[in-house]
């Protein structure tokens, strides 16, 4: 399985980010050439290597004509042109760039813009952005989200990020590091603070990250591909610059969260995120609609219990398992989607065997066997419930005789 790895341990913006995916091996030519697709005019973007701190990378460096510079200078440490969400969002909606890196895009964007809406107090499409609008904002997040299509590992990981210290002078003034859209997107993310007494995370750097990455890990066991360095524009006592680490995984062996070694357990444990709301005013039908839109918005189970509330009124406890990289969009499917005005969150650590699955054939069509393993040998196997029943309704047998049926021709 390969993994592509964040290591912040100096932080991340988006130039370092962009610097090194080139460094990890994407062609600049070829993130050219797709950038080209937005059809914006005014930038160049070139690559040249540097170091930082003795390490050597790749440094990334958009270069905007004169009439694109104005005096301001925001959060982002870019020039600041205005645009909106939506002009945004239209922009890369109707550019001919690739499905995958347009829905990768749109994803850092719509978690930045958020982040800003809720700093302003106003809806997202009404927000006018400093940060987000600037054209080397721009050309850093979509050429990000190209690399990453281009790359397309099987999973994203990062560790601990380091967010900096100090201030910093941004569109809101002078303010504590991190900025404020910065402290919104790292929520529910392992940060931390002082390592540098300047900003080092900035919101389009943070906002790669929690629209990007799969897992945020703190031990893993893995086999080093290539590694690679996005070096920073500030030049400091410490090295600033981003590694990226490209790896080969064995999905039985990763230890993630656990704080234990990897291959110390035959389980795989994570640190999850448990939100629980006790709602006693929704219909079951509700509660389904529900259900299927925090699936959506990415949970990873999604349960709900019966209960007795105040005054006696039985309710539901709807339970809510999620990743902290996916917190926000599942906080904002329950305050929106639901009737709570409150939820609690518990951090959780899931404990989980590793699970393959495969495609039988036979006369009846298609049926997929999941199979779970423990310490590397297969523990036990399922055929899913809908690939039964549609054999037992096109068979007009029983679901254990199409489980019988379905078995005999996996192991022909």
């Amino acid at each position: 399985m390969s993994t592509l790895h964040f290591d912040c341990f100096a932080g991340i913006s988006g130039d370092m980010a962009l610097g090194a995916l080139v460094d990890l091996g994407i062609e600049p030519e070829a993130l050219r050439q797709e950038l080209g697709k937005l059809g914006l005019a005014g930038w160049q973007l070139r690559f040249h290597r540097d170091h930082r701190g003795g390490i050597s990378g790749t440094h990334a460096v958009v270069e905007l004509s004169p009439e694109k510079h104005q005096d301001f200078h925001d959060c982002h440490h870019d020039h600041g042109e205005h645009r909106s969400w939506k002009d945004i969002r239209h922009l890369i909606d109707h550019s001919p760039l690739s499905a995958g890196a347009k829905k990768r895009a749109l994803a850092i964007f719509g978690r930045i813009a958020e982040a800003e809406a809720q700093v302003h107090g106003r809806p997202v499409d009404e927000v006018t952005f400093h940060e987000v609008g600037a054209l080397d904002s721009i050309i850093d997040i979509v050429g990000v989200a190209i690399g990453l299509e281009i790359l397309k590992p099987d999973r994203i990981t990062c560790g601990e990020i380091e967010l900096g210290g100090g201030t910093v002078t941004c569109a809101h003034g002078t303010l504590p590091v991190p900025a404020p859209a910065t402290l919104i997107l790292v929520k529910g993310l392992p940060v931390k603070t002082g390592g540098f007494q300047v900003e080092m995370t900035t919101p389009t750097g943070a906002a790669i990250l929690a629209a990007s990455v799969d897992e945020f890990v703190q031990q893993q066991r893995f086999t080093e591909l290539k590694t690679a360095y996005g070096i920073g524009n500030r030049k400091l006592d410490k090295s600033n610059v981003l590694r990226l680490s490209l790896r080969e995984e064995d999905p039985s062996q990763t230890g993630a969260g656990s704080g234990e070694p990897s291959g110390a357990q035959p389980w795989k444990t994570e640190d999850l995120v448990l939100l629980e709301a006790n709602i006693d005013d929704m219909s079951g039908e509700a509660l389904g609609f529900l259900m299927e839109r925090l699936f959506e918005a990415g949970a990873l189970d999604v349960t709900c219990t019966p209960c007795v509330m105040k005054k006696s009124r039985p309710g539901t406890v709807v339970s809510v398992l999620s990743s902290p990289a996916r917190l926000d969009s599942l906080r904002r499917t329950l305050f929106h989607g639901s009737s709570t005005i409150g939820f609690r969150e518990t951090l959780v650590h899931r404990l989980s065997l590793e699970r393959t699955e495969r495609l039988v054939q036979g006369p009846f069509g298609e049926a997929r066997e999941k199979t779970v393993f423990f310490e590397g040998k297969p523990l036990r196997s399922k055929i899913e419930y809908a690939d039964r029943a549609h054999v037992a309704r096109e068979q007009g047998i029983s679901l254990e005789a199409a489980e019988r049926l379905i078995r005999g021709a996996g192991t022909g």
